[in-house]
Protein backbone atom coordinates (compact mmCIF):
# COMPACT_ATOMS: atom_id res chain seq x y z
CA UNK A 1 0.00 0.00 0.00
CA UNK A 2 1.00 3.86 -0.55
CA UNK A 3 3.53 4.98 2.34
CA UNK A 4 4.22 1.71 3.37
CA UNK A 5 7.88 1.41 4.91
CA UNK A 6 9.78 -1.89 5.25
CA UNK A 7 12.79 -3.01 6.37
CA UNK A 8 15.41 -4.87 4.33
CA UNK A 9 19.08 -5.25 3.56
CA UNK A 10 21.45 -3.29 1.33
CA UNK A 11 22.13 -6.65 -0.18
CA UNK A 12 18.40 -7.51 -0.90
CA UNK A 13 18.44 -4.05 -2.78
CA UNK A 14 21.28 -4.17 -4.99
CA UNK A 15 24.42 -6.36 -5.91
CA UNK A 16 27.80 -5.03 -4.58
CA UNK A 17 30.72 -4.53 -6.51
CA UNK A 18 34.34 -3.64 -5.76
CA UNK A 19 37.02 -2.42 -8.11
CA UNK A 20 40.94 -2.94 -8.73
CA UNK A 21 43.66 -0.78 -9.99
CA UNK A 22 46.09 -2.41 -12.86
CA UNK A 23 50.03 -2.52 -12.46
CA UNK A 24 51.12 0.90 -13.01
CA UNK A 25 54.69 0.16 -13.72
CA UNK A 26 52.69 -0.13 -17.58
CA UNK A 27 51.89 2.65 -18.59
CA UNK A 28 49.63 1.14 -21.56
CA UNK A 29 47.11 0.67 -18.98
CA UNK A 30 46.22 4.43 -18.56
CA UNK A 31 45.10 6.80 -20.43
CA UNK A 32 42.69 4.53 -22.77
CA UNK A 33 39.32 5.62 -23.42
CA UNK A 34 37.40 3.62 -19.86
CA UNK A 35 36.69 5.85 -17.34
CA UNK A 36 38.32 5.04 -14.14
CA UNK A 37 37.44 6.35 -10.74
CA UNK A 38 39.41 6.87 -7.32
CA UNK A 39 37.96 8.26 -3.62
CA UNK A 40 40.79 11.40 -4.44
CA UNK A 41 38.41 11.86 -7.57
CA UNK A 42 35.77 12.50 -4.99
CA UNK A 43 37.27 14.54 -2.47
CA UNK A 44 36.57 17.41 -4.10
CA UNK A 45 33.08 19.08 -4.73
CA UNK A 46 31.71 17.10 -7.41
CA UNK A 47 28.46 16.80 -8.97
CA UNK A 48 25.66 13.78 -8.55
CA UNK A 49 26.43 12.02 -11.67
CA UNK A 50 30.10 11.47 -12.34
CA UNK A 51 31.34 10.77 -16.08
CA UNK A 52 35.05 10.40 -15.33
CA UNK A 53 38.09 10.91 -12.54
CA UNK A 54 41.41 12.23 -13.50
CA UNK A 55 42.59 9.36 -15.16
CA UNK A 56 41.25 6.55 -17.26
CA UNK A 57 41.94 2.93 -18.07
CA UNK A 58 42.54 1.53 -21.20
CA UNK A 59 40.92 -1.61 -22.62
CA UNK A 60 44.06 -3.38 -21.65
CA UNK A 61 44.33 -1.96 -18.24
CA UNK A 62 40.78 -2.41 -17.56
CA UNK A 63 41.28 -6.46 -19.01
CA UNK A 64 44.33 -6.72 -16.82
CA UNK A 65 42.47 -6.37 -13.53
CA UNK A 66 39.52 -7.47 -11.53
CA UNK A 67 37.68 -3.90 -12.18
CA UNK A 68 34.68 -3.98 -14.37
CA UNK A 69 32.77 -1.34 -16.43
CA UNK A 70 30.03 -0.61 -13.97
CA UNK A 71 26.85 0.41 -15.77
CA UNK A 72 25.15 4.04 -16.02
CA UNK A 73 23.42 4.62 -12.87
CA UNK A 74 25.67 2.26 -10.57
CA UNK A 75 25.83 4.12 -7.05
CA UNK A 76 29.15 4.50 -6.31
CA UNK A 77 30.42 4.43 -2.40
CA UNK A 78 34.07 5.15 -1.40
CA UNK A 79 34.51 2.26 0.97
CA UNK A 80 38.27 3.14 2.62
CA UNK A 81 40.02 6.54 3.03
CA UNK A 82 37.86 7.49 3.41
CA UNK A 83 34.55 5.86 3.52
CA UNK A 84 31.32 7.60 2.49
CA UNK A 85 31.80 9.88 -0.58
CA UNK A 86 28.99 8.74 -2.99
CA UNK A 87 28.31 9.30 -6.44
CA UNK A 88 26.19 8.03 -9.53
CA UNK A 89 28.20 6.67 -12.50
CA UNK A 90 26.45 9.48 -15.65
CA UNK A 91 27.94 6.65 -18.13
CA UNK A 92 29.81 3.29 -18.05
CA UNK A 93 32.47 3.55 -15.34
CA UNK A 94 34.90 1.32 -13.84
CA UNK A 95 36.76 1.93 -10.34
CA UNK A 96 39.65 1.22 -8.19
CA UNK A 97 39.62 -1.42 -5.18
CA UNK A 98 38.78 1.83 -2.55
CA UNK A 99 35.14 1.47 -3.85
CA UNK A 100 32.11 -0.67 -3.00
CA UNK A 101 29.80 -0.19 -5.79
CA UNK A 102 25.81 -0.72 -5.57
CA UNK A 103 24.05 -1.79 -8.48
CA UNK A 104 20.32 -1.06 -7.40
CA UNK A 105 18.01 -3.28 -8.75
CA UNK A 106 15.05 -2.88 -10.77
CA UNK A 107 12.19 -2.57 -8.42
CA UNK A 108 14.68 0.42 -6.65
CA UNK A 109 15.34 3.85 -6.96
CA UNK A 110 18.99 4.37 -7.55
CA UNK A 111 18.64 7.96 -6.46
CA UNK A 112 17.04 7.14 -3.35
CA UNK A 113 19.70 4.64 -2.95
CA UNK A 114 22.35 7.49 -3.36
CA UNK A 115 20.66 9.56 -1.08
CA UNK A 116 20.43 6.98 1.72
CA UNK A 117 23.90 6.47 2.10
CA UNK A 118 24.45 9.92 2.43
CA UNK A 119 22.15 10.62 5.30
CA UNK A 120 23.62 7.19 6.61
CA UNK A 121 27.78 7.93 6.66
CA UNK A 122 27.53 6.95 10.31
CA UNK A 123 25.93 4.11 10.07
CA UNK A 124 28.40 2.72 7.31
CA UNK A 125 31.44 3.56 8.99
CA UNK A 126 30.13 1.63 12.05
CA UNK A 127 30.28 -1.60 9.79
CA UNK A 128 33.86 -0.84 8.97
CA UNK A 129 36.77 -2.25 10.33
CA UNK A 130 40.81 -2.46 10.32
CA UNK A 131 43.96 -1.52 12.11
CA UNK A 132 45.56 0.88 9.39
CA UNK A 133 42.74 2.38 8.06
CA UNK A 134 38.99 1.76 8.43
CA UNK A 135 37.39 -0.05 5.58
CA UNK A 136 33.60 -1.51 5.15
CA UNK A 137 34.02 -4.70 2.84
CA UNK A 138 31.40 -5.91 1.08
CA UNK A 139 30.04 -8.69 2.81
CA UNK A 140 29.38 -5.96 5.83
CA UNK A 141 27.61 -3.46 2.92
CA UNK A 142 25.43 -6.00 2.33
CA UNK A 143 24.20 -6.86 5.66
CA UNK A 144 23.40 -3.42 6.97
CA UNK A 145 20.04 -3.25 7.50
CA UNK A 146 17.78 -0.33 5.68
CA UNK A 147 14.48 1.14 6.38
CA UNK A 148 13.13 2.19 3.16
CA UNK A 149 9.19 2.65 1.14
CA UNK A 150 8.01 -0.40 -0.25
CA UNK A 151 7.05 1.05 -3.59
CA UNK A 152 9.58 2.10 -5.84
CA UNK A 153 7.13 5.16 -6.79
CA UNK A 154 7.47 6.31 -3.18
CA UNK A 155 11.21 5.92 -2.74
CA UNK A 156 11.29 7.97 -6.45
CA UNK A 157 8.96 10.82 -4.98
CA UNK A 158 12.10 11.42 -2.20
CA UNK A 159 14.44 11.25 -4.34
CA UNK A 160 12.70 13.65 -6.19
CA UNK A 161 12.70 16.26 -4.23
CA UNK A 162 15.95 15.93 -3.01
CA UNK A 163 17.27 15.55 -6.61
CA UNK A 164 15.58 19.39 -7.62
CA UNK A 165 17.51 21.03 -5.23
CA UNK A 166 20.54 19.25 -6.44
CA UNK A 167 20.02 20.08 -9.70
CA UNK A 168 19.69 23.57 -8.94
CA UNK A 169 23.02 23.99 -7.46
CA UNK A 170 24.39 21.81 -10.22
CA UNK A 171 23.29 24.40 -12.18
CA UNK A 172 24.45 27.30 -10.19
CA UNK A 173 28.02 25.48 -10.22
CA UNK A 174 27.64 25.30 -14.70
CA UNK A 175 26.76 29.16 -14.59
CA UNK A 176 29.83 29.81 -12.41
CA UNK A 177 32.10 28.05 -14.42
CA UNK A 178 31.22 29.84 -17.50
CA UNK A 179 31.41 33.31 -15.13
CA UNK A 180 34.63 32.55 -13.90
CA UNK A 181 35.93 31.35 -17.69
CA UNK A 182 34.67 34.48 -18.92
CA UNK A 183 36.46 36.61 -16.10
CA UNK A 184 39.90 34.84 -16.65
CA UNK A 185 39.34 34.79 -20.13
CA UNK A 186 39.35 37.85 -20.68
CA UNK A 187 42.21 39.31 -17.85
CA UNK A 188 44.45 36.43 -20.29
CA UNK A 189 43.85 38.14 -23.35
CA UNK A 190 43.59 42.29 -22.20
CA UNK A 191 46.73 41.94 -19.48
CA UNK A 192 48.66 38.70 -20.37
CA UNK A 193 48.45 38.57 -24.23
CA UNK A 194 47.96 41.96 -25.13
CA UNK A 195 45.34 41.08 -27.78
CA UNK A 196 43.68 44.06 -28.17
CA UNK A 197 47.08 46.06 -28.75
CA UNK A 198 48.27 42.83 -31.13
CA UNK A 199 44.96 43.05 -33.02
CA UNK A 200 45.60 47.06 -33.76
CA UNK A 201 49.13 46.57 -34.47
CA UNK A 202 48.41 43.61 -37.13
CA UNK A 203 45.83 45.76 -38.77
CA UNK A 204 42.79 42.83 -37.46
CA UNK A 205 40.95 45.78 -35.78
CA UNK A 206 39.71 48.80 -37.39
CA UNK A 207 38.35 51.62 -36.26
CA UNK A 208 34.35 50.93 -35.98
CA UNK A 209 35.17 46.85 -36.32
CA UNK A 210 33.89 44.77 -33.77
CA UNK A 211 35.55 41.42 -33.72
CA UNK A 212 35.03 38.37 -31.20
CA UNK A 213 35.64 39.76 -27.67
CA UNK A 214 36.56 43.39 -29.18
CA UNK A 215 33.52 45.17 -29.67
CA UNK A 216 34.00 48.52 -31.58
CA UNK A 217 33.37 51.20 -28.73
CA UNK A 218 37.06 49.90 -26.99
CA UNK A 219 38.77 50.54 -29.75
CA UNK A 220 40.90 53.66 -28.51
CA UNK A 221 41.38 52.22 -24.96
CA UNK A 222 44.12 50.49 -26.69
CA UNK A 223 47.44 51.73 -27.65
CA UNK A 224 48.85 50.53 -31.41
CA UNK A 225 52.25 50.01 -30.28
CA UNK A 226 54.51 47.39 -27.57
CA UNK A 227 57.35 49.17 -26.20
CA UNK A 228 60.24 47.59 -23.89
CA UNK A 229 60.30 47.39 -20.30
CA UNK A 230 62.08 45.68 -17.12
CA UNK A 231 58.83 42.78 -18.30
CA UNK A 232 59.58 42.69 -21.79
CA UNK A 233 57.30 44.75 -24.02
CA UNK A 234 54.47 46.19 -22.84
CA UNK A 235 51.63 48.29 -23.99
CA UNK A 236 52.85 52.04 -24.53
CA UNK A 237 51.44 54.09 -21.82
CA UNK A 238 51.20 51.30 -19.31
CA UNK A 239 53.73 51.32 -16.55
CA UNK A 240 55.35 48.44 -14.91
CA UNK A 241 55.20 48.03 -10.74
CA UNK A 242 55.39 45.47 -8.33
CA UNK A 243 52.46 44.31 -6.07
CA UNK A 244 53.61 45.58 -3.13
CA UNK A 245 53.29 49.14 -4.16
CA UNK A 246 49.95 48.36 -5.68
CA UNK A 247 47.80 46.69 -2.61
CA UNK A 248 48.37 46.49 0.98
CA UNK A 249 50.20 43.39 1.88
CA UNK A 250 49.50 41.76 5.44
CA UNK A 251 49.45 38.49 7.33
CA UNK A 252 47.70 37.05 10.26
CA UNK A 253 47.81 34.65 12.87
CA UNK A 254 46.64 32.18 15.19
CA UNK A 255 45.20 33.42 19.14
CA UNK A 256 46.18 30.77 21.47
CA UNK A 257 43.84 27.29 21.26
CA UNK A 258 44.34 27.24 24.75
CA UNK A 259 42.67 30.19 25.78
CA UNK A 260 38.66 29.54 25.73
CA UNK A 261 38.32 33.76 26.48
CA UNK A 262 39.57 34.10 22.08
CA UNK A 263 37.15 31.24 20.85
CA UNK A 264 34.05 30.24 22.77
CA UNK A 265 31.50 32.13 21.44
CA UNK A 266 33.06 33.47 18.74
CA UNK A 267 31.95 35.68 16.13
CA UNK A 268 34.13 36.94 14.02
CA UNK A 269 35.43 35.00 10.63
CA UNK A 270 38.56 33.47 11.04
CA UNK A 271 40.29 31.88 8.01
CA UNK A 272 42.89 29.38 7.98
CA UNK A 273 43.72 27.76 4.18
CA UNK A 274 41.87 24.58 4.91
CA UNK A 275 38.42 27.27 4.51
CA UNK A 276 39.56 28.01 0.88
CA UNK A 277 40.80 24.46 0.23
CA UNK A 278 36.77 23.18 -0.31
CA UNK A 279 35.93 25.93 -2.65
CA UNK A 280 34.87 25.41 -5.98
CA UNK A 281 34.94 29.39 -6.49
CA UNK A 282 37.09 32.21 -5.21
CA UNK A 283 34.28 32.96 -3.43
CA UNK A 284 34.98 32.73 0.74
CA UNK A 285 31.33 33.37 2.36
CA UNK A 286 32.06 31.84 5.90
CA UNK A 287 34.98 30.06 7.80
CA UNK A 288 34.94 27.15 9.97
CA UNK A 289 36.14 28.62 13.34
CA UNK A 290 35.08 32.30 14.73
CA UNK A 291 37.03 34.08 17.24
CA UNK A 292 35.71 36.35 20.12
CA UNK A 293 37.04 40.39 20.48
CA UNK A 294 39.64 39.19 22.37
CA UNK A 295 41.04 36.72 19.92
CA UNK A 296 40.88 39.48 17.10
CA UNK A 297 43.04 41.74 19.25
CA UNK A 298 45.56 39.00 19.12
CA UNK A 299 45.84 39.62 15.18
CA UNK A 300 47.90 42.59 14.32
CA UNK A 301 46.08 42.87 11.07
CA UNK A 302 42.57 42.61 12.30
CA UNK A 303 39.61 42.23 10.48
CA UNK A 304 40.24 42.75 7.06
CA UNK A 305 37.26 44.43 5.54
CA UNK A 306 34.95 42.57 2.67
CA UNK A 307 36.98 42.11 -0.90
CA UNK A 308 40.20 41.22 0.53
CA UNK A 309 41.89 38.88 -1.47
CA UNK A 310 43.79 35.58 -0.13
CA UNK A 311 46.13 33.60 -1.40
CA UNK A 312 47.23 30.42 0.90
CA UNK A 313 51.37 30.95 1.25
CA UNK A 314 51.79 27.46 2.42
CA UNK A 315 50.89 23.90 2.48
CA UNK A 316 50.00 24.76 -0.19
CA UNK A 317 50.80 27.80 -2.25
CA UNK A 318 48.23 29.02 -4.47
CA UNK A 319 44.33 28.78 -2.84
CA UNK A 320 42.76 31.88 -3.65
CA UNK A 321 39.68 33.49 -2.57
CA UNK A 322 37.70 37.52 -2.43
CA UNK A 323 36.34 37.51 1.13
CA UNK A 324 32.61 38.32 0.84
CA UNK A 325 32.70 38.63 4.86
CA UNK A 326 35.38 40.72 7.08
CA UNK A 327 37.95 37.91 8.50
CA UNK A 328 40.63 38.00 10.11
CA UNK A 329 43.12 35.06 8.36
CA UNK A 330 45.61 32.54 10.25
CA UNK A 331 49.75 33.24 9.12
CA UNK A 332 48.95 30.61 6.59
CA UNK A 333 47.94 33.55 4.24
CA UNK A 334 49.14 36.78 2.18
CA UNK A 335 46.33 39.21 2.48
CA UNK A 336 45.70 41.80 -0.18
CA UNK A 337 43.80 45.05 0.51
CA UNK A 338 43.14 46.08 -2.97
CA UNK A 339 42.85 50.16 -1.48
CA UNK A 340 44.62 51.32 -4.70
CA UNK A 341 43.77 51.76 -8.37
CA UNK A 342 44.04 47.75 -8.87
CA UNK A 343 40.27 46.40 -8.61
CA UNK A 344 40.21 43.03 -6.31
CA UNK A 345 39.07 40.89 -9.42
CA UNK A 346 41.71 42.32 -11.20
CA UNK A 347 44.49 40.58 -7.95
CA UNK A 348 42.89 37.59 -7.62
CA UNK A 349 43.44 36.79 -11.86
CA UNK A 350 46.81 38.56 -11.63
CA UNK A 351 47.67 36.07 -8.65
CA UNK A 352 45.99 32.89 -10.96
CA UNK A 353 48.42 33.93 -14.04
CA UNK A 354 51.33 34.50 -11.77
CA UNK A 355 50.95 31.64 -9.92
CA UNK A 356 54.68 30.07 -11.24
CA UNK A 357 56.31 33.16 -10.23
CA UNK A 358 54.67 32.94 -6.85
CA UNK A 359 55.39 29.59 -6.23
CA UNK A 360 59.72 30.36 -7.70
CA UNK A 361 60.13 32.94 -4.98
CA UNK A 362 58.71 30.51 -2.37
CA UNK A 363 61.51 28.72 0.18
CA UNK A 364 61.70 26.93 3.01
CA UNK A 365 63.12 23.23 4.33
CA UNK A 366 59.81 21.83 5.64
CA UNK A 367 57.59 23.19 3.14
CA UNK A 368 57.83 25.71 0.95
CA UNK A 369 56.34 29.25 1.75
CA UNK A 370 55.81 32.56 -0.19
CA UNK A 371 56.78 35.18 2.91
CA UNK A 372 55.49 39.04 2.56
CA UNK A 373 58.94 40.41 1.36
CA UNK A 374 59.39 37.90 -1.23
CA UNK A 375 55.71 38.85 -2.69
CA UNK A 376 55.94 42.16 -2.21
CA UNK A 377 58.24 42.62 -4.87
CA UNK A 378 56.85 40.56 -7.67
CA UNK A 379 56.69 42.78 -10.83
CA UNK A 380 52.88 43.80 -12.24
CA UNK A 381 51.57 45.48 -14.72
CA UNK A 382 49.67 48.29 -14.69
CA UNK A 383 47.25 49.48 -17.23
CA UNK A 384 45.80 53.12 -17.17
CA UNK A 385 42.85 54.25 -15.51
CA UNK A 386 40.52 53.93 -18.22
CA UNK A 387 41.46 50.58 -19.00
CA UNK A 388 40.82 49.66 -15.57
CA UNK A 389 37.83 50.81 -15.46
CA UNK A 390 36.04 49.29 -18.53
CA UNK A 391 38.02 45.96 -17.12
CA UNK A 392 36.13 46.17 -13.80
CA UNK A 393 32.90 46.86 -15.34
CA UNK A 394 33.32 43.89 -17.67
CA UNK A 395 34.56 41.03 -15.07
CA UNK A 396 32.59 42.69 -11.50
CA UNK A 397 29.66 41.29 -13.03
CA UNK A 398 30.27 38.06 -13.43
CA UNK A 399 32.27 38.03 -10.15
CA UNK A 400 28.87 39.42 -8.61
CA UNK A 401 26.80 36.78 -9.79
CA UNK A 402 29.29 34.47 -9.02
CA UNK A 403 29.32 35.34 -5.66
CA UNK A 404 25.23 35.86 -5.82
CA UNK A 405 25.04 32.39 -6.93
CA UNK A 406 27.50 30.69 -4.68
CA UNK A 407 25.04 32.09 -1.79
CA UNK A 408 22.39 30.81 -3.31
CA UNK A 409 24.11 27.52 -2.86
CA UNK A 410 24.31 27.66 -0.19
CA UNK A 411 21.18 28.09 0.89
CA UNK A 412 20.15 25.17 -1.33
CA UNK A 413 22.68 22.94 0.20
CA UNK A 414 21.48 24.16 3.56
CA UNK A 415 17.80 23.20 2.83
CA UNK A 416 18.56 19.72 0.90
CA UNK A 417 20.66 18.70 4.33
CA UNK A 418 17.86 19.49 6.98
CA UNK A 419 15.14 17.71 4.74
CA UNK A 420 17.77 14.62 4.01
CA UNK A 421 17.92 12.49 7.15
CA UNK A 422 13.79 13.47 7.61
CA UNK A 423 12.65 12.04 3.96
CA UNK A 424 14.92 9.62 3.76
CA UNK A 425 13.78 8.29 7.71
CA UNK A 426 10.41 8.84 7.14
CA UNK A 427 9.70 11.39 10.02
CA UNK A 428 8.50 13.77 6.86
CA UNK A 429 6.15 12.70 5.05
CA UNK A 430 7.24 14.22 0.93
CA UNK A 431 3.78 16.41 0.36
CA UNK A 432 4.87 18.36 3.39
CA UNK A 433 8.69 18.63 2.23
CA UNK A 434 6.98 19.68 -1.13
CA UNK A 435 4.66 22.65 0.46
CA UNK A 436 7.97 23.63 2.25
CA UNK A 437 9.69 24.15 -0.52
CA UNK A 438 6.72 25.75 -1.91
CA UNK A 439 7.31 28.30 0.78
CA UNK A 440 10.70 29.12 0.46
CA UNK A 441 9.82 29.60 -3.56
CA UNK A 442 11.23 26.43 -4.77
Amino acid sequence: MAGEWIETTIGDIADVYGGSTPSTRDPENFDGDVPWLTPKDLSVPHPRYVRRGERNLSQKGLRSCSAQLLPTNTVLLSSRAPIGYVAIAANPIATNQGFRSLLVKPEHDHEFVYYWLVANVEELERHASGSTFKEISGTSLKRIRVRIPARREDQRAIAHILGTLDDKIENLRRQNETLEAMARALFKAWFVDFEPVRAKIEGRWQRGQSLPGLPAHLYDLFPDRLVDSELGEIPEGWRHSTIGEEVTVCGGSTPSTKEPEFWEGGQHCWATPKDLSALKFPVLLDTDRKITDAGLAKISSGLLPVGTVLLSSRAPIGYLAITEVPTAINQGFIAMKCDGVLPNVFVLLWCRESMDAIVGNANGSTFQEISKSNFRPLRIIVPPDPVLKTFTRSAAFPYRQLAANERESRTLAQLRDTLLPKLISGELRVRDAEAFLKEHGL
